[in-house]
């Protein structure tokens, strides 16, 4: 098992998770965070920290989507281990339906 990032935290990114992470697991994309699958530990400490709820067990039915997207942009965004300011339009993106065909930006963020 692993923990992936869905949907409502695209045009949110609240990084409250990457702060509790203890192998520093999570990757930074413009609009987005993902979880790298093979160092995620699985020890769920992030599942909470997510004020959004886009953070879930890849055991959950249908997640595939999002295990192998956050699996692809870990090899390619850039690490991040420190909490940042969620993005400006956080509050109003979440809940919003259907972000990804939407919203979802391939550019990597800033990282550490």
């Amino acid at each position: 098992m692993t923990y992936v990032v869905t949907d409502n935290c695209i045009r949110c990114k609240y990084t409250d998770c990457v702060e509790v992470c203890p192998v520093d697991c999570f990757y930074e994309g413009e609009n987005f965070l993902v979880i790298h699958p093979d160092e995620c530990i699985d020890c769920g400490v992030c599942e909470p920290e997510c004020p959004a709820e886009a953070i879930k067990p890849d055991t959950e039915p249908g997640l595939d989507k999002w295990l192998k997207l956050n699996a692809e942009f870990a090899q390619v965004w850039p690490n991040i281990t420190v909490k940042r300011d969620p993005l400006p339009e956080a509050r109003e993106m979440d809940g919003v339906e259907n972000k990804y065909d939407q919203f979802f930006s391939t550019e990597p963020g800033k990282g550490d």
